[in-house]
C-alpha cells in the first residue's frame, strides 16, 4: 500500500495463479477497502466479489494446460479527483474461449457477474495475457485512514 497525496492504492504482484491464494488476496483487499472507505454493505459486496471472480478466473483458466503455475497481478487505486476506485487484474496466460467440451450449467457465470456488479468492466486479451478492468464511482474515502 502506498500513499500519494490524497489518493490510496492497493498492489499484490506476482501472485501464483492459485485459487486459495486469490481468496488470501481478496480478504487483504477486503481489509484495505475497510480501512480506506466507507462502504455500504452492497456496494462493498459487489466490490469485493467482482474483484474475487476476476481473481479466480486468473487463477482457473490463465494457465491451464501449462507446466507450471503463472502469475497474476493485482492494482487497486482511488481518485479523490473523481471519487472512483479503479482494479486492474492480469495474468501472462493465454485467454480461452468457451467451446463445447466446456460446457457445465453450474460454471460461466463469472464475466456476467463482473459486468453486473462494476460500474465498468473492461477485459482486454492479447497473446501475452488478459486484463481486467473494473472502477467503481461514489466511492467515499474513510478521511480518519488519512488514505494510506
Amino acid at each position: 500500500m502506498t500513499q500519494q497525496g490524497a489518493s490510496a492504492s492497493f498492489a499484490k504482484v506476482g501472485i501464483l495463479a492459485d485459487p486459495q491464494l486469490a481468496a488470501q488476496v481478496r480478504e487483504e483487499f477486503a481489509a484495505w477497502l475497510r480501512d480506506h472507505f466507507q462502504l455500504d454493505p452492497e456496494k462493498s459486496s459487489d466490490v469485493l466479489l467482482a474483484v474475487y471472480e476476476a481473481l479466480a478466473n486468473a487463477a482457473e483458466f490463465a494457465y491451464v494446460g501449462a507446466p507450471e503455475p503463472g502469475l497474476m497481478h493485482m492494482h487497486a487505486a482511488f481518485d479523490p479527483g473523481d471519487g472512483s476506485l479503479q482494479v486492474t487484474i492480469t495474468d501472462e496466460g493465454v485467454w480461452r474461449t468457451k467451446d463445447e467440451s466446456m460446457v457445465d450449467s453450474a460454471r460461466g457465470r463469472g464475466l456476467p457477474l463482473i459486468h453486473a456488479l462494476s460500474d465498468r468492466a473492461d477485459i482486454d486479451t492479447t497473446p501475452t495475457g488478459t486484463s481486467v478492468r473494473l472502477e467503481w464511482d461514489h466511492i467515499t474515502p474513510n478521511y480518519s485512514s488519512e488514505l494510506r
